[in-house]
């Protein structure tokens, strides 16, 4: 999959490409990443690509122009390399919220287009010739879209197939549909008992047993749990589907009064 970032300012992602497990990913071209520069495309001795808005108001807005011959110079790119238009996705407070759900379809798709605004925001006549899909991270406004964009990334690749150290580690993520969408439960590591500010915190006991039915359920009555407590509406959209058994139902009435 081959994904093309417009950005002003490549050079944020060069760290984030070569650190962490992911850069298996990037490095073995199973997430293509190709970084473009609107400002290569703008014109004048300046290569101005943003000026004042129409109608006053504070910041500046990015020009449509430059913007435009970028794409232009992707599609050719991508026509080249693959024959495929891809989508043009921009990172926007008005888009989509991402979820896991999304993040799954875009880990098998051929990739996308990622338009990184920044200023006031993007002339609104490419917003409406050129864009297919607004994405938000949620209800609150970034600098710019490169954060959003290196977000998308990251979830993406973390899917790709040997990027992980285990295979099954992103079946236990939260929102996962091996969760039934629902939070993940707690993990404890080594020592069994820690002195921390609160004096000894030992391990729950079931995590040492060796008994993985039991260790199974402790964990899925934790998930319940914590959704129950954090992020309830979760919990409503799995007994919808009626993805919770009567084990779970049990523990919940008995636990939570849920």
């Amino acid at each position: 999959m081959r994904f093309d970032v417009i950005t002003l300012f490549p050079e944020l992602f060069t760290p984030f490409f070569s650190s962490g497990i992911n850069r298996r990913a990037y490095e073995g071209g199973l997430v293509d990443v190709h970084l473009w520069n609107p400002r290569d495309f703008a014109e004048g001795l300046y290569r101005r690509v943003d000026d004042r808005p129409f109608g006053g108001g504070p910041g500046m807005v990015m020009m449509a122009e430059p913007l435009w011959q970028c794409l232009q110079a992707i599609r050719a790119a991508r026509a080249e390399a693959e024959g495929a238009r891809a989508p043009v996705v921009l990172f926007s407070p008005i888009g989509d919220p991402l979820n896991h759900a999304a993040v799954e379809q875009w880990s098998s798709s051929a990739g996308a287009v990622l338009v990184c605004g920044r200023y006031e925001g993007i002339d609104q006549r490419f917003i409406d010739s050129c864009v297919d899909r607004q994405i938000s991270l949620g209800d609150f406004v970034l600098s710019g879209g490169e954060i959003a964009a290196m977000a998308l990334l990251d979830a993406v690749a973390r899917l790709q197939p040997g990027v992980l150290g285990d295979a099954g580690s992103h079946q236990q993520d939260s929102f996962n549909p091996a969760l039934d969408g629902l939070l993940d439960s707690p993990h404890h590591t080594r020592p069994e008992v820690w002195r921390g500010p609160q004096g000894e915190m030992p391990v729950p006991a079931v995590l040492l047993g060796g008994h993985h039915e039991r260790i199974a359920r402790y964990r899925r009555e934790q998930s319940l749990r914590l959704t129950a407590q954090r992020r309830p509406e979760l919990l409503g959209r799995a007994r919808a589907q009626g993805l919770l058994s009567q084990q779970d139902e049990t523990f919940l009435r008995d636990s939570t009064g849920l």
